[in-house]
């Protein structure tokens, strides 16, 4: 199904077009605007829908001229079909010289339109749409509950975001305890049920409703207890395919329970953050967790993160390797105070303290260097400190 945008001034004009592509059934009209937008609008229309092709009304011609030039920066590869009322060879000419090729003016023939509709499509066989996505999607997945996923993962996502032109959106996918709302104390009454259910057709305008906007981070919280709520996998990928386009970064805070959708959540993500602490019934369920992980290709995928560590640990890390079968990407230190400090303000962690500094350093490593939040001239010292978290055993080595 093609989908199409439609902007014509004239209301008329616009309803009975998409009257007659409500009758070819090959084209779905996923937004109809009756003013030429701004260029912010049409940014947020364009992230929320991702339009195919524009039905454009060639009437006012310069504001034709300066939508088409913002489409083509937004869209690269959206095809346009110009509207009318009447046949003026002037209007004709003027659109083909901004690039539009095809034209059907009213009254609106099925034939015609569908004519036009299909040159469309062949175009867009061999020059597909683009528009600019995210492949920055990391899950936390807890080895046991009570392990600090949830800790970690609200924590990234804010260190992700103070990094510069990053926006950050952290869902919380834990139906059955959801921590995000307690942790943040948010109120927002909508949650992720409800982005779930709108998924089909997300939009600019609702989805504001529906997180809770902490500067440049986005919460979507679990909601209320839940135990009946049944997510589909085609609502999964609706919806991660609208963030896609409208954020820097994703991360996600699953359950532990692998449910059905988990798993399509994991199939998008870039890293799978395996999240365990150093004791014996944890680790034991990371290694159930991971080669279950295995038996779905998502091995090369996950990453171990070991929470809560001591100054001297019980289990070193070259043990916990070994238990795991794969290398501990970056332990955490065990601080107490600072995470229930941060629990009573409803906010996010010092970064300023041991565990901030190591979130902080993590979050940098997710990101490309231009986005890097911090201080110039730090990483070398912060790139030493992060291999001191490494265990380099034989099987690393190799």
């Amino acid at each position: 199904m093609l989908r199409a945008l439609v902007i014509s001034p004239d209301k008329q004009l616009a309803d009975s077009l998409s009257q007659v592509l409500g009758q070819l059934g090959s084209v779905a009209v996923v937004r109809q605007m009756d003013v030429y937008p701004s260029a912010d609008e049409l940014g947020r229309v364009v992230r929320a829908v991702a339009p195919e092709v524009a039905f454009l009304s060639v009437d006012l011609m310069p504001n034709v001229i300066a939508t088409v030039k913002e489409l083509e920066s937004l869209a690269p590869g959206i095809q346009y079909i110009a509207i009318s009322r009447d046949c003026d060879p002037q209007v004709l000419l003027d659109a083909m010289r901004i690039g539009i090729r095809e034209f059907v003016s009213a009254p609106f023939q099925a034939n015609s339109v569908h004519e036009a509709v299909s040159r469309v499509q062949d175009q867009l066989g061999r020059k597909p749409l683009k528009i600019k996505t995210t492949n920055d999607i990391y899950s936390f997945l807890p080895a046991k509950a009570g392990c600090g996923a949830s800790t970690l993962a609200l924590n990234v996502s804010v260190a992700l975001s103070k990094a510069p032109d990053t926006n950050v959106i952290l869902s919380d996918f834990d139906m059955n305890s959801g921590m995000m709302r307690f942790m943040l104390k948010l109120t927002n009454e909508f949650s992720v049920s409800d982005a779930c259910e709108h998924s089909m057709n997300m939009d600019e305008s609702l989805w504001p409703q529906l997180v809770t906007k902490l500067g440049a981070l986005d919460v979507l919280h679990a909601g209320k207890l839940n135990p009946n709520l049944r997510i589909e996998g085609t609502q999964i990928r609706h919806l991660i395919d609208f963030l896609r386009r409208n954020y820097r970064a994703m991360v996600f805070d699953l359950s532990g329970n692998l449910e059905r959708y988990s798993f399509e959540i994991m199939h998008e993500s870039k890293k799978i953050f395996l999240v365990c602490t150093p004791e014996i019934p944890s680790l034991h369920l990371a290694r159930e967790k991971f080669v279950f992980l295995r038996s779905l290709d998502l091995q090369d995928r996950v990453s171990v993160l070991v929470n809560r560590c001591q100054k001297r640990q019980v289990i070193s890390n070259e043990q916990i390797e070994q238990i795991l079968g794969l290398p501990v990407h970056m332990v955490f230190p065990n601080d107490y105070q600072t995470v229930h400090k941060a629990l009573t303000l409803g906010r996010w962690i010092d970064f300023g303290t041991e565990l901030g500094k190591n979130v902080h350093q993590f979050a940098n490593g997710l990101v490309e260097p231009k986005f890097r939040s911090g201080t110039t001239g730090q990483h070398p010292e912060a790139k030493r400190r992060f291999l001191d978290f490494f265990s380099v055993g034989g099987a690393k080595a190799s």
